[in-house]
C-alpha cells in the first residue's frame, strides 16, 4: 500500500483551532495496515510519512537525511511521532542538524543494549544520551520485548523527556491490537496543544 509522503506539509484547521503539521516515522520494517499510524494517516491529511530508501535494512545517514527533508519542506516546526526505532533516529538528528520541531511524540523506545535489539540497526545503538533540544514525550509500555521499563525510564531522563507509561501494550504496534490507538490519539493532541505555535 502506499503511503503519502512527506512531500509538503499542510495547516489545517481542527475542531477549531490551528494544529501543527506531523510527520511520522515508522520503526525498522515500516508500519503495515493495521498499526496505528498508518491508520492516523489514512484519516487526518496533517499526518506525513517520512521515506527513507529502505525500512528493512536501515541506513543512518538516509534515515537522518530523510527526516531533514522532510522537516525542511515544512514551512514551520512540526511534530514528529516516533515509533519504536524511529525514536533513536529522532535523537540521532537533532544531534546532527538544527532544524527546528515543534517537539517529538515517542513511543516504544527500544532498548540499544537489550537482547532482542535488531542487528540490521546496530548504526542506531549510539544515539544521544543528552537533553534533545525541543520538547518531548516518550510513551512506554510495562511489558514492550524491545525496551524494559527501567532503560526507557532511564532514556527519557537522559533525554529530559516526560514519560507516560501506559500498561502491558507489549510493543505498542500493530501486534498489540491498538487498532487507530485512541488513548494515543488524545495523548499526542494534548502533547501538540502544549506546544508553542
Amino acid at each position: 500500500m502506499q503511503h503519502r509522503a512527506a512531500s509538503h506539509c499542510l495547516h489545517l484547521r481542527y475542531h477549531g483551532t490551528t494544529m501543527h503539521d506531523t510527520i511520522t516515522l515508522p520503526g525498522l520494517g515500516g508500519s503495515g495496515d493495521t498499526h496505528w499510524q498508518t491508520i492516523w494517516e489514512h484519516n487526518d491529511a496533517r499526518f506525513l510519512r517520512f521515506q527513507p530508501a529502505s525500512w528493512h535494512q536501515p541506513d543512518l545517514d538516509d534515515w537522518e537525511q530523510s527526516l531533514e527533508r522532510a522537516v525542511r519542506r515544512c514551512t514551520r516546526p512540526p511534530v514528529l511521532v516516533a515509533h519504536s526505532l524511529a525514536c533513536l533516529l529522532v535523537a540521532h538528528w537533532a544531534a546532527r542538524f538544527p532544524s527546528r520541531i515543534a517537539g517529538a511524540f515517542l513511543v516504544a523506545v527500544p532498548d540499544p543494549d537489550g537482547a532482542n535489539f535488531p542487528v540490521e540497526a546496530a548504526a542506531f545503538k549510539t544515539a544521544a544520551e543528552r537533553a534533545l533540544p525541543f520538547p518531548s514525550l516518550v510513551i512506554a509500555s510495562t511489558d514492550d520485548p524491545y525496551g524494559e521499563i527501567d532503560a526507557t525510564r532511564q532514556r527519557a531522563r537522559a533525554w529530559q523527556s516526560s514519560l507516560i507509561v501506559l500498561g502491558a501494550l507489549g510493543h505498542i504496534n500493530a501486534s498489540s491490537g491498538l487498532g487507530d490507538w485512541p488513548q494515543g490519539r488524545a495523548l499526542l493532541e494534548a502533547f501538540s496543544a502544549g506546544l508553542s505555535r
